[in-house]
């Protein structure tokens, strides 16, 4: 639906109708790009087919070009892999908490001393 926006020159008033942003959906782009990949047609043909800007057609091409290594990888070895951050703050945490064991349990009075004769 157009948006009808009213523009004001001067003392004159004149009515401009505004056509609102389309939104594609994911099966739409994903026709588009892989027509552009495939190349059997230029981008101003496919663009002209399917009512978009070339530009907009090169843009999903570039975009779903950069991000298939990554959606085609294997998802076990990047699981497998953890940041080395992360695992240094884990290990971090788990030395504390164990400390805190440690001192609470001698607080507690859990550790006896085998040479305490009680």
């Amino acid at each position: 639906m157009d948006k009808v926006v009213w523009l004001w020159y001067g003392s004159i008033r004149q009515e401009v109708i505004m056509a609102q942003r389309r939104q594609h959906g994911g099966a739409f782009k994903m026709r588009v790009v892989v027509e552009a990949i495939a190349g059997h047609k230029t981008v101003n043909e496919i663009a002209s087919a399917n009512g978009i800007h070339p530009s907009q057609v090169a843009k999903w091409k570039a975009e779903a070009l950069q991000r298939l290594p990554e959606v085609l990888s294997d998802g076990r070895q990047a699981k497998a892999r953890a940041d080395p951050a992360t695992e240094a703050r884990l290990y971090q945490e788990i030395g504390r908490l164990t400390m805190e064991v440690e001192y609470l349990k001698k607080k507690l009075g859990l550790c006896r001393s085998p040479s305490v004769a009680g």
